[in-house]
């Protein structure tokens, strides 16, 4: 799955997350005098206390760096339609990816990594740029001059469903299952009342919200692509996502100038806004997503997925005073609903308890 930054969350059976096991530090040999029996009853009786004060420390980490990421991606959707009022889609999205590369590379320089050499990773990493960023960012972008940002946030959703629909035609090891079938096609259902399908799509821009559908559905081609090239290669997220941004810099620094011409000024609003979009909701949300898969991982994380559409909504409605329709927070919890359906495993069956009497590995009885 991914999100409308950029910055997708892994599917869980593929995501290799840094070991972040803690050794304790062996004493030295003849060293410190052993400790008297008092301090030693004194730390034995902290160390309960210290160990839950770190472990709720560790919880409320995690939290409040989930919700500032949430709030980051949520608030992506309003950047775009910011930025978009002073330059065109293209300038934004290139601004956006050059700005979130800048991020990352700094990051890779501060922690000595190094950017991928195998020409093979390089080529791959292209075509997930494509598919990742330069393309799907741009379609959002195109998509938010005629759909509002709220609208946006919601197509956003959709990308687990299509994640689920192309991981059965692409991926041998997914099998649709009646409940993932069951949440595609409730999240259809909720895609169509976002729409108001039965007042014939009425006041909806078709064009923008289809340009905003087809980043979701970028998303999940990429993000299969990925898994079946890129799964087994030795460097990390930081290094190959520093990369790819790299390279979507590139892309979009060969195309924009062939449809765009050269901005005649720079309102600082919309270029605060694209700044915005790529610093934070580019780069620095991605390495805030890394640390989180890494400390409570991955099936955690994408729990922001379902969080974004709900502060776009609220973002563009409080802040770019946008229209909100009854369908629409209806249609999007129903979307959400789906997605959740489709990611979801069904509970393990527990084991039947044995007779009593009975050895279990070998079913025979003792008498």
């Amino acid at each position: 799955m991914s999100t409308a930054t950029g910055a997708p969350t892994a599917p869980s059976d593929t995501t290799r997350t840094p070991a972040t096991t803690a050794t304790p530090a062996a004493p030295a040999a003849g060293g410190n005098a052993p400790a008297t029996t008092a301090t030693t009853a004194t730390s034995l009786r902290a160390a309960p206390a210290t160990a839950a004060a770190q472990a709720g420390g560790r919880a409320r980490g995690w939290q409040l760096r989930f919700a500032a990421l949430s709030l980051v991606w949520g608030f992506s959707f309003l950047f775009i339609k910011v930025g978009t009022q002073g330059f065109a889609p293209l300038q934004v999205t290139l601004g956006r990816v050059a700005f979130g590369a800048l991020v990352l590379l700094a990051v890779l320089a501060v922690k000595r990594e190094r950017l991928p050499r195998s020409t093979r990773t390089w080529a791959h990493l292209a075509v997930a740029a494509f598919f990742l960023n330069a393309l799907p960012f741009s379609l959002f972008a195109y998509a938010e001059l005629t759909i509002p940002s709220t609208l946006a946030g919601i197509c956003n959703a959709t990308s687990p469903l299509w994640g689920m629909a192309l991981s059965v035609v692409a991926l041998s090891e997914d099998r649709p299952t009646r409940r993932r079938v069951a949440g595609l096609g409730l999240g259809f259902l909720g895609v169509l009342t976002v729409l108001g399908a039965w007042q014939g799509f009425a006041g909806t821009d078709l064009t923008g919200t289809v340009m905003a559908l087809g980043a979701s559905l970028c998303y999940a081609i990429g993000w299969i692509y990925v898994r079946r090239t890129l799964a087994g290669v030795p460097q990390s997220h930081l290094s190959m996502s520093s990369a790819q941004l790299l390279l979507a810099t590139a892309q979009l620094a060969v195309v924009t100038p062939l449809f765009t011409t050269a901005p005649t000024a720079y309102p600082i609003i919309p270029l605060l806004a694209v700044f915005a979009l790529g610093a934070l909701g580019t780069g620095f949300a991605f390495l805030i997503q890394y640390g989180l898969v890494a400390e409570i991982g991955p099936t955690t994380a994408q729990m922001v997925t379902y969080f974004i559409p709900v502060i776009a909504t609220a973002a563009g409605v409080a802040l770019l005073h946008e229209q909100l329709s009854w369908n629409t927070p209806v249609g999007a919890l129903i979307v959400l609903a789906g997605a959740a359906l489709t990611q979801s495993r069904p509970r393990p069956s527990r084991p039947a308890t044995p007779p009593t009497g009975s050895t279990g590995s070998t079913g025979s009885t003792t008498g």
